[in-house]
């Protein structure tokens, strides 16, 4: 069973082709692919390309946990490389189809960044979703173990918790990410971003992901992050983010679309055996 390994800023995934799989790819055996001891070790894993009557490629994208994830913007520009590295796309546009919709890519510089138009973000309850009255969740308070935070709630197809902090850091992120992740007001969790605005074109996050836990970049978190920064005046529409490791390019648009380009770096290819499957977690 072969698989590909690529990273985008540190935030790493496996792509695997569903025609160098035998049988459904299931939750089990995720978990122990992306295990970083008992498996080759992973962000998530990227499933595809799949068929789709909309789009020219679809993609599903899994979490450590065993579960999927509507869309990532590291993910895509990965898959995007990867489809790239096989002669299935060049250099022109091109539409992905993911749960959380549809995007277009680009790939640029022979492969060594791509561009995707990540579509657009809503600060509205019932789309993200956050629980309560429909409205635009803004500089609303969110308590979490012994701290009461500020947060803005978003969505770019996944769901997005922002909390505008005058400091950040790792232990910050890995301390009250989890409780915020599964907390009582987002249904189906949330993505988690702490920060920091340097000036009118840049900001800092660290990030805590949704199934996946402290993670060095994400593409959607960056979206999210940008998109929030500029709804409260913090930042213009060029923001460059960033992350431990390394910087986004995001453009937010008057509707809040956002337009993405960053790095992809190939890692390795190989063969996952068999007796793998065989340990237990």
């Amino acid at each position: 069973m072969k698989y590909s390994k690529y990273h985008a800023l540190g935030n790493d995934y496996l792509v695997i082709d569903p025609k160098d799989w035998e049988g459904p790819l299931t939750e089990d055996q995720i978990k122990l692919v992306c295990h970083r001891n008992f498996g080759i070790g992973s962000d998530g894993i990227l499933y595809g390309p799949l068929p789709h009557a909309q789009a020219d490629f679809a993609l599903r994208i899994f979490n450590p946990d065993g579960s999927e994830a509507e869309k990532s913007g590291n993910g895509l520009r990965i898959f995007s490389r990867y489809l790239f590295d096989r002669q299935l796309v060049g250099d022109r546009p091109f539409s992905i189809h993911t749960l959380g919709g549809r995007v277009q890519s680009q790939v640029l510089s022979g492969g060594q960044r791509v561009r995707v138009e990540m579509g657009q973000v809503t600060f509205w309850s019932d789309l993200i979703p956050v629980t309560g009255a429909h409205r635009e969740v803004l500089l609303e308070r969110i308590p979490a173990g012994d701290r009461t935070f500020t947060f803005c709630a978003a969505s770019i197809g996944n769901p997005h918790c922002v909390l505008l902090l005058p400091e950040i850091s790792p232990e910050l992120a890995r301390q009250y990410g989890p409780l915020l992740e599964t907390h009582a007001f987002f249904p189906k969790r949330t993505n988690v971003q702490f920060l920091k605005v340097l000036d009118r074109q840049n900001i800092q996050i660290e990030i805590w992901e949704r199934g996946a836990g402290y993670t060095l970049a994400s593409g959607s978190s960056s979206s999210a992050a940008a998109a929030v920064a500029r709804k409260l005046g913090h930042c213009d529409g060029s923001i460059t983010v960033h992350m431990p490791g390394g910087k986004l390019a995001i453009q937010v648009g008057e509707d809040f679309s956002i337009l993405m380009t960053g790095p992809v770096t190939r890692i390795a290819e190989g063969l996952l055996h068999e007796e793998m499957f065989a340990t237990q977690i």
